[in-house]
This record gives structure tokens, C-alpha cells and sequence, in this order.
């Protein structure tokens, strides 16, 4: 439970247990009346902490699962981009080897008929 909540709770009984105990000091009962209202109260009280308790939890509970469920829909996303870039980088690296052999095959072309070009000046002088 974050720390709000249990501050809210804290405070909540805390004043509720002040409103008791000034309200005992201020009736003007016989001591097993007052008693009496003290368990009352005092029974509200730890009903109503219980009931803001559970409201609390239930919230927070809520939050955690909106939370949890974002986390799988950004991890599902991100798994999804992942894919998405391994494609890309798979056809751009073939790209790159089909450049390569292209360019490689040019070159050999240029470098024979370099060759061939030099065989037929040096056999003319």
C-alpha cells in the first residue's frame, strides 16, 4: 500500500479515536454508560478503518493491474518493433552482400580487361 494511503488510514484514526475520547470527557454519563459508548465508538471506528481499508486495497489493486496490463501491451509493442527491425536489418544486409557481389563482379570485369588491354600494348611493342 503506498504511503498515502496508510498516512490517510493513520490519520483517519487517529482523529476518530481524538473525536472519542472528547466526546467521553464532554457527556455527562454513569461509568457503564460511557463504557458502553467507548466500545461502540470504538467498534465504528475500527469498522469504518476496516471499510477505508478495503477501498484503499481495491484501488490500489485496480492501479497495479492497469499498471501490469500497460507493461504487457508496451512489451508486446516493443516485441513487435523488434521483429519489424530484424526484417530490415535482414534485407539490408542482403542488400549490402548483393552490392558487394556486384561490385566485385565489375571490378573483376574492369581488372581483365585491364589485363588484356596491357597483353595487347606489350605484344604490339
Amino acid at each position: 500500500m503506498s504511503n498515502g494511503a496508510n498516512d490517510f488510514i493513520k490519520g483517519f484514526l487517529v482523529g476518530g479515536l481524538i473525536g472519542v475520547v472528547l466526546g467521553i470527557l464532554y457527556a455527562p454519563k454513569s461509568g457503564k454508560e460511557t463504557r458502553e459508548d467507548i466500545t461502540r465508538k470504538t467498534e465504528d471506528l475500527i469498522a469504518k478503518a476496516k471499510e477505508e481499508y478495503e477501498v484503499t486495497l481495491e484501488k490500489s489493486k485496480k492501479v497495479y493491474e492497469a499498471a501490469v496490463n500497460r507493461l504487457k501491451q508496451f512489451e508486446s509493442s516493443t516485441r513487435d518493433k523488434v521483429v519489424e527491425m530484424e526484417g530490415k536489418v535482414e534485407e539490408l544486409a542482403e542488400r549490402g552482400k548483393e552490392t558487394i557481389y556486384d561490385t566485385k563482379s565489375r571490378l573483376k570485369k574492369a581488372i581483365d580487361t585491364g589485363v588484356g588491354v596491357f597483353k595487347e600494348e606489350k605484344e604490339k611493342a
